[in-house]
C-alpha cells in the first residue's frame, strides 16, 4: 500500500506490465494484438500498439530483466518528478522509442517488436540526470550512471546501425534520449544539479576540493 500511496502511477504500470505479459505468454492471440508490427501500423492500422507492445514481453527473462530495472528506478523518480510527469514521460518513452523502427521496418512484413525497454530507458536516463555519480552494477561491474549512459548511448546506436540481431537497439537509444530530453524540459534546475554532482563526483574521486 504503501508504494500505491506515494508512487501510484509507477505501481500501476508495474502490476498491468506483470499481469500483462504473463497472461501473454499463454495467449498467442493476445499477443498478436498487443505486439507492433511496423508494417501494419505504417498502413493506418493497430497504432494503439505503440502502447501495448510495452505490455507485454517474448518471455520470462525479458520480463524479469526489464521489472528489475523499473523497480529500482521508476518509483524513485516518480517521488522526484512528481505522479503526472512520470506517467507522461513513460508514455512518450513507449511511443517515441518505437518511432524510429516504424520508420526503418515500415515495408518489412517479418518484423515485430514488444516490450518495455524503451520506455524504461527513458526512466533510467532521466534518474542520471538526477543521480549521475550513482554506482550501478553492470555484468558484476559497479560503474557510474553517467559512464553506464555514455558506454549505453554508444553501444545502442552501434548496433541498431549494424542490425545483427534480435533486439530493438534502436528503441534503446531513443527511449534514452526521450528521457535526458523530457527531463531538461520539465524539471527546471536539472542540468546545474547534474553539474553539480558530477563535479562533486569527480572531486571526491580525485581527492580535490
Amino acid at each position: 500500500m504503501q508504494y500505491l500511496n506515494e508512487t501510484p502511477v509507477a505501481s500501476i504500470i508495474f502490476l498491468f506490465t506483470v499481469i500483462t505479459s504473463i497472461y501473454a505468454f499463454n495467449d498467442r492471440q493476445l499477443m498478436g494484438n498487443f505486439i507492433f508490427h511496423p508494417y501494419t501500423v505504417s498502413k493506418g492500422s493497430k497504432v494503439y500498439t505503440f502502447i501495448t507492445s510495452g505490455l507485454i514481453h517474448a518471455d520470462w527473462m525479458h520480463l524479469i530483466f526489464n521489472m528489475f530495472t523499473f523497480y529500482f528506478f521508476a518509483f524513485k523518480l516518480e517521488m522526484m518528478i512528481g505522479h503526472w510527469q512520470f506517467g507522461l514521460l513513460y508514455f512518450l518513452g513507449l511511443v517515441l522509442s518505437d518511432v524510429p523502427s516504424l520508420i526503418k521496418h515500415k515495408d518489412n512484413y517479418g518484423y515485430q517488436s514488444l516490450g518495455a525497454s524503451g520506455a524504461i530507458s527513458a526512466v533510467l536516463f532521466s534518474y542520471i540526470l538526477f543521480e549521475p555519480t550513482t554506482l550501478l552494477l553492470v555484468m558484476f561491474i559497479p560503474m557510474p550512471a553517467v559512464l553506464f549512459a555514455v558506454l549505453y548511448l554508444y553501444y545502442s546506436w552501434y548496433m541498431g546501425k549494424r542490425g545483427q540481431d534480435n533486439i530493438g537497439h534502436d528503441a534503446h537509444f531513443f527511449g534514452a534520449l526521450t528521457g535526458l530530453v523530457f527531463t531538461i524540459v520539465f524539471v527546471p534546475g536539472i542540468i546545474p544539479n547534474f553539474i553539480e554532482k558530477l563535479t562533486l563526483g569527480i572531486q571526491y574521486l580525485t581527492g580535490s576540493r
